[in-house]
Protein backbone atom coordinates (compact mmCIF):
# COMPACT_ATOMS: atom_id res chain seq x y z
CA UNK A 1 0.00 0.00 0.00
CA UNK A 2 1.24 3.47 -0.84
CA UNK A 3 0.03 6.83 0.40
CA UNK A 4 0.92 9.84 -1.70
CA UNK A 5 -0.16 13.48 -1.58
CA UNK A 6 -1.83 14.87 -4.67
CA UNK A 7 0.55 17.05 -6.69
CA UNK A 8 -0.25 20.79 -6.66
CA UNK A 9 -0.82 20.93 -10.40
CA UNK A 10 -3.29 18.00 -10.24
CA UNK A 11 -4.97 18.90 -6.97
CA UNK A 12 -8.67 19.51 -6.62
CA UNK A 13 -9.51 21.73 -3.66
CA UNK A 14 -11.87 19.70 -1.44
CA UNK A 15 -11.63 22.24 1.39
CA UNK A 16 -9.57 19.88 3.53
CA UNK A 17 -6.21 18.10 3.28
CA UNK A 18 -6.38 14.70 1.57
CA UNK A 19 -4.07 11.85 0.71
CA UNK A 20 -4.51 9.32 -2.06
CA UNK A 21 -4.18 5.69 -0.98
CA UNK A 22 -3.42 3.08 -3.61
CA UNK A 23 -3.18 -0.70 -3.22
CA UNK A 24 -3.14 -3.53 -5.72
CA UNK A 25 -6.92 -3.86 -5.66
CA UNK A 26 -8.26 -0.57 -4.32
CA UNK A 27 -7.52 3.12 -4.44
CA UNK A 28 -9.17 6.05 -2.76
CA UNK A 29 -8.78 9.47 -1.20
CA UNK A 30 -8.86 9.94 2.57
CA UNK A 31 -8.89 13.10 4.65
CA UNK A 32 -5.87 13.55 6.89
CA UNK A 33 -7.90 15.09 9.71
CA UNK A 34 -10.54 12.37 9.42
CA UNK A 35 -7.92 9.65 9.69
CA UNK A 36 -6.17 11.33 12.63
CA UNK A 37 -9.38 12.00 14.56
CA UNK A 38 -10.67 8.46 13.96
CA UNK A 39 -7.41 6.99 15.26
CA UNK A 40 -7.44 9.28 18.29
CA UNK A 41 -11.05 8.47 19.17
CA UNK A 42 -10.38 4.75 18.75
CA UNK A 43 -7.36 5.07 21.04
CA UNK A 44 -9.58 6.71 23.66
CA UNK A 45 -12.07 3.85 23.33
CA UNK A 46 -9.32 1.28 23.86
CA UNK A 47 -7.91 3.18 26.86
CA UNK A 48 -11.36 3.40 28.46
CA UNK A 49 -11.84 -0.32 27.86
CA UNK A 50 -8.56 -1.17 29.59
CA UNK A 51 -9.66 0.85 32.63
CA UNK A 52 -13.06 -0.92 32.58
CA UNK A 53 -11.32 -4.31 32.71
CA UNK A 54 -9.94 -3.41 36.12
CA UNK A 55 -13.25 -2.41 37.74
CA UNK A 56 -15.56 -4.78 39.56
CA UNK A 57 -15.82 -6.74 42.79
CA UNK A 58 -12.16 -7.71 42.39
CA UNK A 59 -10.33 -4.51 41.36
CA UNK A 60 -7.19 -4.60 39.26
CA UNK A 61 -4.73 -1.91 38.29
CA UNK A 62 -4.06 -0.97 34.67
CA UNK A 63 -0.69 -2.69 34.83
CA UNK A 64 -2.24 -5.90 36.13
CA UNK A 65 -4.89 -5.78 33.39
CA UNK A 66 -2.28 -5.36 30.64
CA UNK A 67 -0.19 -8.12 32.15
CA UNK A 68 -3.19 -10.46 32.23
CA UNK A 69 -4.06 -9.65 28.61
CA UNK A 70 -0.51 -10.54 27.60
CA UNK A 71 -0.72 -13.88 29.41
CA UNK A 72 1.19 -12.91 32.55
CA UNK A 73 0.22 -12.41 36.16
CA UNK A 74 -1.63 -14.80 38.41
CA UNK A 75 -4.00 -17.35 36.91
CA UNK A 76 -6.96 -15.99 38.86
CA UNK A 77 -6.34 -12.52 37.44
CA UNK A 78 -6.14 -13.91 33.89
CA UNK A 79 -9.47 -15.71 34.37
CA UNK A 80 -11.15 -12.54 35.64
CA UNK A 81 -9.83 -10.41 32.80
CA UNK A 82 -9.98 -12.75 29.80
CA UNK A 83 -12.91 -15.01 30.67
CA UNK A 84 -15.27 -12.79 32.64
CA UNK A 85 -14.66 -9.15 31.74
CA UNK A 86 -13.08 -9.16 28.28
CA UNK A 87 -16.25 -10.35 26.44
CA UNK A 88 -18.23 -7.49 27.99
CA UNK A 89 -15.63 -4.85 27.15
CA UNK A 90 -15.23 -6.26 23.64
CA UNK A 91 -19.01 -6.15 23.24
CA UNK A 92 -18.98 -2.44 24.14
CA UNK A 93 -16.36 -1.73 21.47
CA UNK A 94 -17.82 -3.90 18.71
CA UNK A 95 -21.48 -3.11 19.33
CA UNK A 96 -20.76 0.59 19.66
CA UNK A 97 -18.88 0.54 16.35
CA UNK A 98 -21.76 -1.30 14.66
CA UNK A 99 -24.29 1.21 15.96
CA UNK A 100 -22.09 4.03 14.70
CA UNK A 101 -21.94 2.42 11.26
CA UNK A 102 -25.71 1.90 11.18
CA UNK A 103 -26.35 5.49 12.18
CA UNK A 104 -23.93 6.79 9.54
CA UNK A 105 -25.60 4.74 6.80
CA UNK A 106 -29.13 5.92 7.57
CA UNK A 107 -28.17 9.54 8.20
CA UNK A 108 -26.44 9.54 4.82
CA UNK A 109 -29.38 7.88 3.05
CA UNK A 110 -31.95 10.22 4.61
CA UNK A 111 -29.58 13.24 4.57
CA UNK A 112 -30.90 14.10 8.01
CA UNK A 113 -29.14 13.98 11.40
CA UNK A 114 -32.28 12.42 12.89
CA UNK A 115 -32.07 9.46 10.54
CA UNK A 116 -30.84 6.67 12.80
CA UNK A 117 -32.21 3.13 13.34
CA UNK A 118 -33.56 3.86 16.82
CA UNK A 119 -35.44 6.99 15.70
CA UNK A 120 -36.77 5.52 12.44
CA UNK A 121 -38.06 2.46 14.30
CA UNK A 122 -35.80 -0.36 13.14
CA UNK A 123 -34.70 -0.97 16.73
CA UNK A 124 -38.34 -1.42 17.70
CA UNK A 125 -38.82 -3.90 14.83
CA UNK A 126 -35.84 -5.97 15.94
CA UNK A 127 -37.10 -5.83 19.51
CA UNK A 128 -40.56 -7.00 18.44
CA UNK A 129 -39.07 -9.96 16.57
CA UNK A 130 -37.11 -10.99 19.66
CA UNK A 131 -40.10 -10.55 22.00
CA UNK A 132 -42.27 -12.73 19.75
CA UNK A 133 -39.55 -15.37 19.65
CA UNK A 134 -39.01 -15.39 23.41
CA UNK A 135 -42.61 -15.08 24.62
CA UNK A 136 -44.73 -16.62 21.85
CA UNK A 137 -42.48 -19.17 20.15
CA UNK A 138 -40.52 -19.96 23.30
CA UNK A 139 -37.13 -20.21 21.52
CA UNK A 140 -34.23 -18.58 23.35
CA UNK A 141 -31.08 -19.82 21.59
CA UNK A 142 -28.69 -17.21 20.19
CA UNK A 143 -29.32 -18.06 16.54
CA UNK A 144 -33.12 -18.01 16.96
CA UNK A 145 -32.95 -14.63 18.66
CA UNK A 146 -30.48 -13.27 16.11
CA UNK A 147 -32.63 -14.40 13.17
CA UNK A 148 -35.76 -12.94 14.80
CA UNK A 149 -34.03 -9.60 15.40
CA UNK A 150 -32.84 -9.41 11.79
CA UNK A 151 -36.22 -10.47 10.38
CA UNK A 152 -38.08 -7.99 12.59
CA UNK A 153 -35.76 -5.15 11.61
CA UNK A 154 -35.97 -5.92 7.88
CA UNK A 155 -39.76 -6.25 7.92
CA UNK A 156 -40.04 -2.94 9.75
CA UNK A 157 -37.65 -1.31 7.28
CA UNK A 158 -39.74 -2.65 4.38
CA UNK A 159 -42.97 -1.34 5.94
CA UNK A 160 -41.47 2.09 6.60
CA UNK A 161 -40.03 2.25 3.09
CA UNK A 162 -43.34 1.32 1.42
CA UNK A 163 -45.42 3.73 3.53
CA UNK A 164 -42.94 6.58 3.02
CA UNK A 165 -42.55 6.09 -0.73
CA UNK A 166 -44.25 8.79 -2.81
CA UNK A 167 -42.52 8.71 -6.19
CA UNK A 168 -39.28 8.65 -4.24
CA UNK A 169 -38.01 8.70 -0.68
CA UNK A 170 -37.77 11.96 1.25
CA UNK A 171 -35.64 11.72 4.38
CA UNK A 172 -38.03 13.69 6.59
CA UNK A 173 -41.06 11.64 5.50
CA UNK A 174 -39.13 8.43 6.17
CA UNK A 175 -38.33 9.59 9.70
CA UNK A 176 -41.92 10.61 10.48
CA UNK A 177 -43.33 7.31 9.22
CA UNK A 178 -40.65 5.45 11.15
CA UNK A 179 -41.56 7.23 14.38
CA UNK A 180 -45.20 6.23 13.89
CA UNK A 181 -44.32 2.59 13.19
CA UNK A 182 -42.02 2.58 16.23
CA UNK A 183 -44.83 3.83 18.48
CA UNK A 184 -47.15 1.09 17.21
CA UNK A 185 -44.56 -1.64 17.74
CA UNK A 186 -43.80 -0.34 21.23
CA UNK A 187 -47.49 -0.79 22.09
CA UNK A 188 -47.43 -4.34 20.72
CA UNK A 189 -44.33 -5.14 22.76
CA UNK A 190 -45.90 -3.75 25.93
CA UNK A 191 -49.04 -5.82 25.38
CA UNK A 192 -47.04 -9.02 24.88
CA UNK A 193 -45.05 -8.40 28.05
CA UNK A 194 -48.20 -7.77 30.13
CA UNK A 195 -49.74 -11.04 28.90
CA UNK A 196 -46.61 -13.12 29.53
CA UNK A 197 -45.68 -15.23 32.51
CA UNK A 198 -44.09 -13.14 35.27
CA UNK A 199 -40.70 -14.86 34.98
CA UNK A 200 -40.60 -14.49 31.21
CA UNK A 201 -41.74 -10.88 31.48
CA UNK A 202 -38.92 -10.09 33.91
CA UNK A 203 -36.35 -11.67 31.58
CA UNK A 204 -37.63 -9.69 28.60
CA UNK A 205 -37.89 -6.50 30.66
CA UNK A 206 -34.29 -6.71 31.83
CA UNK A 207 -33.13 -7.60 28.33
CA UNK A 208 -35.07 -4.61 26.93
CA UNK A 209 -33.00 -2.25 29.09
CA UNK A 210 -30.00 -2.95 26.85
CA UNK A 211 -27.35 -4.55 29.02
CA UNK A 212 -23.98 -5.95 27.99
CA UNK A 213 -23.07 -6.97 31.56
CA UNK A 214 -23.99 -10.62 30.99
CA UNK A 215 -22.39 -11.04 27.57
CA UNK A 216 -20.13 -14.11 27.46
CA UNK A 217 -17.89 -15.66 24.83
CA UNK A 218 -20.78 -17.93 23.70
CA UNK A 219 -22.78 -15.17 21.94
CA UNK A 220 -19.74 -12.95 21.44
CA UNK A 221 -17.78 -15.23 19.11
CA UNK A 222 -20.53 -15.58 16.46
CA UNK A 223 -21.26 -11.87 16.87
CA UNK A 224 -17.65 -11.08 15.97
CA UNK A 225 -17.92 -13.17 12.80
CA UNK A 226 -21.15 -11.51 11.72
CA UNK A 227 -19.74 -8.08 12.59
CA UNK A 228 -16.73 -8.76 10.35
CA UNK A 229 -19.09 -9.54 7.44
CA UNK A 230 -21.03 -6.32 8.10
CA UNK A 231 -17.82 -4.25 8.13
CA UNK A 232 -16.64 -5.78 4.84
CA UNK A 233 -20.04 -5.11 3.25
CA UNK A 234 -19.91 -1.52 4.51
CA UNK A 235 -16.48 -0.97 2.97
CA UNK A 236 -17.67 -2.37 -0.36
CA UNK A 237 -20.83 -0.24 -0.36
CA UNK A 238 -19.19 2.98 0.89
CA UNK A 239 -18.45 4.37 -2.61
CA UNK A 240 -22.10 3.90 -3.58
CA UNK A 241 -23.18 5.58 -0.32
CA UNK A 242 -21.00 8.61 -1.10
CA UNK A 243 -22.54 8.87 -4.58
CA UNK A 244 -26.09 8.52 -3.25
CA UNK A 245 -25.46 11.52 -1.01
CA UNK A 246 -25.25 13.61 -4.20
CA UNK A 247 -28.76 12.53 -5.22
CA UNK A 248 -30.14 9.68 -7.30
CA UNK A 249 -29.64 11.42 -10.64
CA UNK A 250 -26.00 12.21 -9.92
CA UNK A 251 -25.44 8.66 -8.65
CA UNK A 252 -26.90 7.17 -11.84
CA UNK A 253 -24.63 9.31 -14.03
CA UNK A 254 -21.65 7.89 -12.09
CA UNK A 255 -22.68 4.32 -12.83
CA UNK A 256 -24.45 3.48 -9.57
CA UNK A 257 -27.40 1.10 -9.61
CA UNK A 258 -29.45 3.17 -7.19
CA UNK A 259 -32.08 0.57 -6.29
CA UNK A 260 -29.61 -2.24 -5.65
CA UNK A 261 -27.21 0.02 -3.74
CA UNK A 262 -29.94 1.44 -1.51
CA UNK A 263 -31.31 -2.05 -0.82
CA UNK A 264 -27.85 -3.34 0.08
CA UNK A 265 -27.19 -0.40 2.39
CA UNK A 266 -30.61 -0.85 3.99
CA UNK A 267 -29.89 -4.51 4.76
CA UNK A 268 -26.43 -3.70 6.15
CA UNK A 269 -27.76 -0.82 8.26
CA UNK A 270 -30.56 -2.93 9.74
CA UNK A 271 -28.12 -5.79 10.35
CA UNK A 272 -25.98 -3.59 12.60
CA UNK A 273 -28.80 -2.81 15.01
CA UNK A 274 -30.30 -6.31 14.73
CA UNK A 275 -27.03 -7.95 15.77
CA UNK A 276 -26.68 -5.65 18.78
CA UNK A 277 -30.33 -6.16 19.75
CA UNK A 278 -30.00 -9.94 19.54
CA UNK A 279 -26.92 -10.07 21.78
CA UNK A 280 -27.51 -7.25 24.26
CA UNK A 281 -30.98 -5.81 23.75
CA UNK A 282 -31.87 -2.44 22.25
CA UNK A 283 -29.21 0.21 23.00
CA UNK A 284 -30.54 3.58 21.99
CA UNK A 285 -29.09 6.88 20.81
CA UNK A 286 -25.53 5.71 20.10
CA UNK A 287 -26.44 5.39 16.42
CA UNK A 288 -28.01 8.85 16.56
CA UNK A 289 -25.18 10.71 18.26
CA UNK A 290 -22.01 8.99 17.03
CA UNK A 291 -22.11 10.08 13.35
CA UNK A 292 -22.82 13.73 14.14
CA UNK A 293 -20.22 13.96 16.90
CA UNK A 294 -17.67 12.36 14.58
CA UNK A 295 -18.59 14.77 11.79
CA UNK A 296 -18.05 17.77 14.06
CA UNK A 297 -14.65 16.53 15.18
CA UNK A 298 -13.45 15.58 11.71
CA UNK A 299 -15.07 18.61 9.99
CA UNK A 300 -15.82 16.34 7.06
CA UNK A 301 -18.38 17.40 4.42
CA UNK A 302 -20.41 14.23 4.96
CA UNK A 303 -20.92 11.48 7.50
CA UNK A 304 -17.98 9.07 7.60
CA UNK A 305 -18.67 5.43 8.47
CA UNK A 306 -15.11 4.92 9.78
CA UNK A 307 -15.19 7.94 12.10
CA UNK A 308 -18.73 7.06 13.18
CA UNK A 309 -17.63 3.52 14.06
CA UNK A 310 -14.75 4.83 16.18
CA UNK A 311 -17.02 7.35 17.91
CA UNK A 312 -19.70 4.71 18.54
CA UNK A 313 -17.12 2.41 20.12
CA UNK A 314 -15.87 5.26 22.33
CA UNK A 315 -19.40 6.26 23.40
CA UNK A 316 -20.53 2.77 24.36
CA UNK A 317 -17.21 1.96 26.05
CA UNK A 318 -17.51 5.20 28.05
CA UNK A 319 -21.11 4.39 28.98
CA UNK A 320 -19.95 0.96 30.18
CA UNK A 321 -17.21 2.57 32.28
CA UNK A 322 -19.76 4.98 33.74
CA UNK A 323 -22.09 2.10 34.63
CA UNK A 324 -19.23 0.34 36.43
CA UNK A 325 -18.36 3.53 38.31
CA UNK A 326 -21.98 3.97 39.39
CA UNK A 327 -22.09 0.34 40.54
CA UNK A 328 -19.16 1.08 42.85
CA UNK A 329 -21.24 3.53 44.91
CA UNK A 330 -24.85 2.57 44.18
CA UNK A 331 -25.96 -0.41 42.10
CA UNK A 332 -25.45 -1.75 38.61
CA UNK A 333 -27.28 0.16 35.86
CA UNK A 334 -27.70 -1.32 32.36
CA UNK A 335 -25.64 0.53 29.82
CA UNK A 336 -28.71 1.04 27.63
CA UNK A 337 -30.33 3.23 30.29
CA UNK A 338 -27.24 5.43 30.42
CA UNK A 339 -27.16 5.90 26.64
CA UNK A 340 -30.87 6.72 26.62
CA UNK A 341 -30.48 9.35 29.36
CA UNK A 342 -27.50 11.01 27.72
CA UNK A 343 -28.85 10.52 24.21
CA UNK A 344 -32.18 12.08 25.16
CA UNK A 345 -30.39 15.30 26.11
CA UNK A 346 -28.52 15.18 22.81
CA UNK A 347 -31.78 14.63 20.88
CA UNK A 348 -33.41 17.66 22.52
CA UNK A 349 -30.38 19.79 21.62
CA UNK A 350 -30.42 18.46 18.07
CA UNK A 351 -34.14 19.21 17.62
CA UNK A 352 -33.67 22.76 18.92
CA UNK A 353 -30.68 23.27 16.64
CA UNK A 354 -32.52 21.98 13.56
CA UNK A 355 -35.54 24.16 14.34
CA UNK A 356 -33.39 27.26 14.71
CA UNK A 357 -31.54 26.45 11.51
CA UNK A 358 -34.76 26.11 9.51
CA UNK A 359 -36.96 28.76 11.12
CA UNK A 360 -34.49 31.10 12.79
CA UNK A 361 -36.07 30.70 16.22
CA UNK A 362 -37.58 27.99 18.37
CA UNK A 363 -41.05 28.52 19.76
Amino acid sequence: MTTTPTRPDERVDFGYTTRTVRTRWLSGRVGVRLLAVSAAVLAVAVAVSVVSLGLGDFRLGVGEVVQALLGGGREFQRIIVTEWRLPVVLAALVFGALLGIGGAIFQSLTRNPLGSPDVIGFDAGSYTGVVLTLLVVGASSYWNVAFAALAGGLLTAFAVYVLAYRGGIAGFRLIIVGIGISAMLTSVNSYLVTRADIDDAMVVGFWAAGSIANVTWTPMLPSLGIAAVIVVATVLLSPALRRLELGDDAAVTQGTRVGAARLGLLVVGVSTTALVTAAAGPIGFVALAAPQLARRLTRSPGVSTAASAAMGAALLASAHLLSLAIAEVYRAIPVGLITVCLGGCYLIWLLVREARRQYGTFA
